[in-house]
């Protein structure tokens, strides 16, 4: 786990980094591992009040791996964890395993503050949303990037999503796949803040909150999480949609035509 996420404790307040800052942390299958173990890790110890998440180097996350969609190209998944993984099984409770990297920090029971700086596309966009608050950079760049190469956001960003921005602006963004910018996610509901240096920020909000009751703010996050529609249908729903394009021909020429920078050749849909 270390050689993708770092964690440190101090004063309750658990920084945690992902550390593959020469691929710009990419999503890949140790990744997946490692920020699973990490909810899981946080979630049984003691003494943590609050999280912050950031990653190291020039950007939060760039998505998933190049490595993955080089995978899709002959007709593969490239779903974290094997070639043939079924996304509609339940790995741990309402999600699958990959959607955990994402949701396991919605289940945490105490705050999670997501510093996110550079880009955060796709995978990397949906794994911020996973977070309490978004404390963004004002060079940060972010897209729900999945329709460039076939796909739709499956890593738990659609039930989150509903409960952040207006369902136009939501529609447009996931069809487009545009990127856009701080600002712009600051008016469509999607950043908390915008600062100069959000990692700074964020462990400054941290160290407030962790000067609180910490009986009552995990019993802010229970309450809080308990507003939003169950989420289950909509997990599901994420995973029974990308299992049918995982492969598809249209799917593949997707990755295809990225991967060889060419316009795309789409068969007809009937």
């Amino acid at each position: 786990m270390e050689d993708r996420v770092s964690i440190s404790i101090s004063d309750g307040i658990a920084d945690v980094r992902l550390v593959r800052a020469d691929k710009m942390n990419a999503l890949d299958a140790a990744m997946f591992e490692a920020l699973v173990a990490a909810t899981d890790r946080l979630s049984k110890q003691k003494g943590v009040r609050v999280v912050v998440l950031s990653g190291e180097g020039r950007a939060f996350c760039a998505g998933l791996d190049m490595g993955r969609f080089a995978a899709m190209k002959d007709g593969g998944n490239g779903v974290p964890g094997g070639e043939n993984r079924d996304l509609t099984i339940r790995t741990h409770g309402k999600a699958n395993f990959a959607q955990q990297a994402v949701w396991g920090w919605r289940q945490l029971p105490v705050p999670v503050i997501a510093a996110v700086h550079g880009v955060a596309f796709g995978g990397g966009f949906q794994l911020a949303l996973g977070a309490d608050m978004r404390f963004l950079s004002p060079d940060a760049r972010m897209s729900i990037m999945e329709i460039k190469w076939g796909l739709v956001p499956d890593m738990a960003g659609t039930p989150i999503l509903a409960s952040l921005v207006r369902d136009d602006i939501l529609r447009e963004l996931t069809y487009t796949g545009r990127i856009f910018s701080a600002q712009e996610a600051q008016a469509y509901g999607l950043a908390t803040r915008v600062c100069d240096d959000p990692r700074a920020a964020a462990l400054e909000v941290a160290r407030e909150i962790a000067g609180k009751s910490p009986d009552a703010i995990r019993a802010a996050k229970r309450m809080l999480n308990n507003l939003s529609v169950d989420p289950a249908a909509a997990l599901l729903a994420e995973s029974v949609e990308q299992q049918k394009l995982l492969g598809s021909p249209n799917q593949t020429e997707s990755v295809r035509a990225n991967l060889e920078k060419r316009a795309p050749r789409f068969a007809d849909v009937r």
